[in-house]
């Protein structure tokens, strides 16, 4: 009895003390909602409950905040918002306040708020306010990649002003920018943080265990919140967007009239609609040579498909670049042409980008947890255009007496309807379940295609162990029938404390596609690997943090089943007490590696084998508080293979100079050689035919940023990648047994296009923007581009750039005013 009676004690004690982790902040409603101005002389803060006792988390744990450092936060509301004030002490000369722009955290110190109304931990709100003036938000899920999706924005108020004893924030976050359900009485999870950039150091309200579990698990609770509705979320922008193009003596001008919405469908979903799309001020992709055998890819630049996507990113299945992207037929035009003794035909234009005409969201989550999501996108009929020349020659010459030029259309994809449809299943505050089915129709006899898939994504209750698993399934319907394929990936592990490791098994059979609207560069794969990673979570003597882990990987064709290579490594990073980071890192793959890509042949599942591969980096990243930092890394790769020379490096180079708390330029400078690679050439009869090259790549990029203030910027970009290609002039063919040889005496010359490449492009964007109003925004761009590529592979760098200087030049001016609508203003205005 008596044991019993103190395992119940013990028990009783466990759990009042997890109960007294968790914080309490009771808020009191406001007659008179404050005015935010970065003063805290309002009525509405005179009796509020104040959040106080701040810890650190990052780099140390358990850290109370020094005397001079005291954070006091009151919050309040009313009818409209949730209203927050911040009193953060600190000494003057110790605040950093780089001007950025919007959700650029820079060099500057910030207080951020998490909310969470339905507390279940796993789908937060977040608002920062940097010192600066400048805000940032994001949405934040253990489900997302990286945990935070700062392409999401909402339309709220902030205000800060430095006093003598450190600086004060106060913002008004609408309700319209949260999701919560109309029950009477609601407590919500909340979080408060504060993050020093002078030391790098990180605090929060409600204590944090870095070691194990998501963060939203360490939230304290906010109560008191009473007879609240969400209001009618309806937020309208519409623009207009004028556009000038200048190229090789053809001008042309647009001017674009649209509209973006956001509806709240219900108390928890929102709908997001983007009507005549105008994506004309989207960044420039950073295109490179590619040699390889898979496609190049570039990350999404449009603001509609970069924000709040984390539903849809559910398996990996929506690569949201498909929509708009190349046609699928674009690449297969020119086998069409005919060309013979009386007619010939030439392509005269031939888009390279398919225009999307709308594109609607629609997300939410319940209050058990339950996530739905739909996306829907359609994009329009794209034609190339070619030109017909039929010769009329006299019968007894053949010699040409006339001709008859006609032209005639060619669809390279047709209107198009992409579809998503995705259920999220939230539960035990760590863990998810998912379904998600995409599907694209294409109108007429273009191919379709389904994807299908089943996630899982447990933790167990302590948060100590995790397992994935995915099972995902493609139909693409082909003019030849459907083609079905298969994939399916697992993956178990440890997930706390400073030693963590995991096992994962990933697989796809050769007929896995969903490449119509997601990635997957490869298939036919059966890989198993292995990870294990060692972190300190407090700062050692010398050390603010340290990181090693270690990985293994065996890899295998699914069909044949057969071996393919395998490849181990390591990798150390670590920051000093000077905020300096720096690391190396290691990979092997020893032995042969059975290469089934570079040949090309995939039908008849051809190989190049290489063998006994390594590569080495080192990196050394300076403290970016300082007026100039720098980041550098070199990297070095080659075969011990006493038949092959190959050996190649990497160097990066990026100085930043920070002038002030406006002005800051980075250069950016990376040299690649790349000597003794092997590679496809060109296909010969039924020969593959591979060459000897080296590589040479520079990249200049150089960045300037001025900041006027959080709401006014001027940016400029420019970027100028240049490659060259040179091959061995002796070619070889690749042998069944995956080697290569010289036998058949294929040279440079048996090519009848030279494989030699000289490579450049150049881009350039002078930006300049201005938030007039919240949500509202005017920006001017000026881009210019240019291109080249031939084979004058044995040139020099600056004569390459005198070739380039030397092509059409494209020049576009754009103009864009977009205004922010609230619908619940609009109301009030006219009943006003």
């Amino acid at each position: 009895m008596r044991q019993q009676t103190t395992l119940c004690s013990i028990l009783l004690c466990f759990f009042l003390t997890q109960a007294q982790d968790k914080k309490t902040l009771h808020v009191l409603r406001t007659e008179k909602a404050p005015k935010i101005d970065g003063v805290l002389n309002d009525k509405a803060w005179k009796n509020a409950d104040e959040a106080k006792g701040f810890t650190q988390f990052r780099p140390e744990m358990g850290i109370a905040e020094k005397a001079h450092q005291k954070t006091t936060v009151k919050i309040t509301f009313d009818d409209n918002a949730i209203y927050v004030g911040a009193y953060l002490k600190d000494k003057p000369e110790d605040i950093q306040k780089q001007f950025t722009s919007r959700d650029n955290f820079g060099q500057s110190d910030f207080f951020g708020v998490v909310l969470n109304p339905n507390n279940d931990a796993q789908n937060d709100t977040e608002f920062f306010v940097f010192s600066s003036g400048t805000q940032a938000d994001a949405i934040a899920s253990p489900s997302i990649d990286g945990g935070e999706d700062f392409g999401w924005n909402a339309v709220w108020d902030s205000a800060v002003k430095i006093v003598d004893d450190g600086w004060i924030v106060e913002m008004k976050i609408p309700y319209r920018a949260l999701r919560f359900s109309n029950d009477d009485v609601q407590t919500w999870g909340i979080q408060f943080h504060r993050r020093y950039r002078i030391d790098n150091s990180q605090y929060s309200w409600n204590p944090i265990d870095r070691t194990k579990g998501n963060i939203g698990l360490y939230h304290g609770e906010l109560t008191g919140i009473k007879n609240i509705e969400p209001p009618t979320r309806l937020s309208l922008y519409p623009f207009v967007s004028g556009i000038s193009t200048y190229f090789d003596g053809e001008h042309e001008t647009d001017l674009k009239m649209g509209l973006d919405v956001k509806y709240g469908i219900t108390e928890n979903f929102t709908l997001d609609a983007t009507l005549i799309p105008d994506f004309s001020q989207a960044a420039f992709d950073n295109v490179r040579l590619n040699l390889g055998p898979f496609e190049q890819t570039f990350s999404e630049q449009r603001q509609f498909f970069k924000e709040g996507v984390d539903l849809f990113n559910k398996g990996n299945l929506f690569f949201s670049r498909r929509v708009g992207n190349s046609p699928v037929e674009q690449d297969n035009i020119e086998d069409e042409l005919i060309s013979n003794n009386n007619i010939n035909e030439e392509i005269i234009d031939n888009p390279n980008i398919v225009k999307t005409l709308n594109a609607v969201k629609v997300s939410g989550r319940t209050k058990k947890g339950l996530g739905l999501g739909f996306f829907n996108a359609i994009t329009q009929k794209t034609r190339a255009k070619i030109k017909t020349t039929k010769y009329i020659r006299d019968q007894n010459t053949q010699a040409i007496t006339d001709s008859i030029i006609t032209y005639r259309n060619k669809v390279t994809e047709p209107l198009a309807n992409y579809n998503i449809l995705v259920l999220d299943q939230q539960f035990n505050k760590n863990s998810s379940v998912s379904f998600i089915n995409t599907n694209v129709t294409r109108d007429g006899n273009f191919r379709d295609a389904n994807a299908t898939g089943l996630l899982a994504d447990v933790s167990n209750k302590r948060n100590t162990y995790n397992i994935r698993g995915e099972v995902k399934m493609s139909n693409v319907n082909l003019s030849t029938g459907i083609s079905s394929g298969l994939s399916s990936f697992f993956r178990a592990g440890k997930t706390h404390g400073k030693l963590r490791y995991s096992i994962d098994h990933e697989f796809a059979d050769e007929k896995y596609d969903i490449n119509d609207l997601g990635l997957n560069l490869r298939n036919n794969f059966n890989n198993f690997g292995f990870d294990a990673l060692y972190q300190i979570f407090e700062p050692t003597k010398r050390l603010n943090a340290f990181r090693a882990n270690t990985w293994a990987n065996y890899r295998r064709l699914y069909k044949p089943s057969t071996f393919t290579g395998t490849n181990f490594g390591m990798r150390v990073s670590a920051q000093n007490k000077k905020l300096m980071w720096f690391g190396a890192r290691i990979n092997i793959q020893p032995g042969k590696q059975y290469d089934y890509f570079e040949p090309r042949d995939f039908e008849n599942k051809r190989f190049f084998i290489y063998k006994n591969f390594g590569s080495t980096g080192v990196w050394l990243e300076t403290n970016p508080n300082k007026t100039f930092s720098i980041e550098t890394n070199l990297n070095l790769f080659t075969l011990f293979d006493s038949t092959r020379d190959l050996f190649g490096y990497e160097l990066e180079l990026e100085p930043t100079i920070r002038f002030n708390d406006k002005l800051k330029i980075t250069y950016e400078f990376e040299y690649q050689n790349n000597k003794g690679s092997r590679g496809f050439v060109d296909n010969i009869n039924d020969d593959i035919v591979f060459g000897e090259r080296d590589v040479v790549s520079v990249e200049n990029g150089l960045y300037v940023s001025y900041n006027f203030n959080p709401l006014h910027a001027i940016n400029f970009n420019f970027r100028n990648f240049w490659s060259t290609v040179n091959y061995d002039y002796q070619l070889f063919i690749l042998e069944n047994n995956g080697t290569v040889s010289a036998n058949n005496g294929y040279n440079v010359d048996s090519i009848e296009d030279s494989p030699n490449i000289n490579f450049n492009t150049w881009n350039l964007d002078l930006r300049y923007s201005w938030q007039f109003a919240p949500g509202s925004q005017l920006t001017a761009l000026y881009r210019n581009s240019l291109f080249n590529s031939d084979n004058a592979s044995k040139d020099s760098y600056f004569n390459s750039l005198n070739t380039l200087f030397n092509q059409p030049i494209q020049h576009v001016f754009s103009l864009r005013l977009q205004y922010f609508i609230d619908y619940s203003n609009l109301k009030t205005l006219f009943k006003k």
